[in-house]
């Protein structure tokens, strides 16, 4: 426990003291933001604003991973696996984000080429689990568990990918990701350590504690973005640790934000095709809050809140989980 608590406060010092250099160096060589037309008329004065952040947040996350693991003896081949699924997942996000500023717009990856992307990644974490450990193909809620045989790698590989862009859906206000991150990647620190995972505690735990560090300049209004370099990467991640951890099920719960900003899209998307009528003003749901007058603080707040309580929601019913309660 005292090593997870080094590890948050390594990510928290580390994202800190990254930052400085690298928006100084963002903002010399101007890159910043291209603002989506379609976005609330107040979005218009973040275009500009420096973007790619998760290199900072990654690289805090690397660097700190790293220290904790070794200083803790844990530096195992899961904890090797997820930190080089989080390298490649920030390649990704970071070729999406430079196509957007080379080419001065909203348009990087193709949707298509994206998920190519998301999905060849995911399929490394999902293998290894496979190939390590047969027995990992369970999934499991408490102790009911069943067998999904051939069926496991599909659903590890749609929890990584869909993880990946719901965090991504979700960064879009100032501090929402962030935010919404912190307390989601103390749950997973805490799950991992009951169910025994210290390795995986250390990495969510150095995450949380960047995040933590990367609202300092990602707070309304902010001064710089994370981008799908950091979006991506830091939601791949998510449910990366939920897969190797075998806790898939729980990140429905401390990610519940992520899931609730998902199903907005795919509601909003599926009304207006089948129907022509929107659900909503705007998806996902935390511009539906913008354009109902929300603040945009406002909005980082509650939803960070309700990440917040849904997150202990997931690390009670772990406890209850663990004691045969449930």
């Amino acid at each position: 426990m005292i090593m997870v608590a080094v590890a948050f406060l390594l990510g928290l010092i580390l994202c800190s003291l990254f930052g400085v250099p690298y928006i100084d160096f963002l903002k010399k060589k101007m890159i910043g933001q291209y603002v989506k037309d379609l976005a609330p008329e107040s979005h218009a004065q973040k275009q500009g604003t420096p973007t790619t952040g998760g290199v900072f947040i990654v690289g805090a996350v690397i660097m700190a991973s790293v220290i904790a693991l070794s200083l803790a003896q844990e530096m195992s081949t899961k904890a090797l696996i997820t930190v080089i699924t989080l390298f490649f997942y920030t390649l990704a996000g970071f070729q999406d984000d430079f196509i957007k500023i080379k080419g001065k717009g909203n348009d990087g990856l193709t949707p298509r080429g994206k998920l190519f992307r998301q999905i060849a990644i995911a399929l490394l974490p999902t293998i290894a689990l496979v190939i390590s450990h047969p027995e990992a193909t369970n999934f499991t809620i408490g102790h009911w568990s069943v067998d999904l045989g051939w069926l496991y790698p599909v659903f590890a590989v749609f929890v990584i990918t869909g993880s990946s862009n719901a965090y991504n859906l979700t960064d879009g206000l100032d501090g929402l990701a962030a935010g919404c991150g912190v307390s989601a990647f103390i749950a997973c620190s805490l799950i991992a350590l009951m169910f025994g995972y210290i390795d995986l505690a250390i990495i969510s735990a150095t995450v949380a504690g960047a995040l933590l560090g990367f609202l300092r300049y990602n707070k309304p209004k902010a001064q710089v973005f994370m981008g799908d370099t950091g979006s991506l990467a830091i939601g791949g991640l998510l449910g990366t640790l939920a897969v190797l951890g075998k806790f898939e099920f729980l990140l429905i719960f401390f990610g519940a934000v992520f899931v609730i900003e998902t199903l907005s899209v795919i509601i909003q998307v599926t009304s207006f095709k089948t129907t022509g009528k929107r659900v909503f003003k705007m998806a996902p749901i935390h511009h539906h809050f913008e354009l109902l007058g929300w603040s945009e603080k406002k909005v980082v707040i509650v939803f960070s809140v309700v990440s917040l309580l849904f997150s202990i929601f997931a690390v009670l019913l772990c406890e209850l989980f663990s004691k045969g309660i449930l």
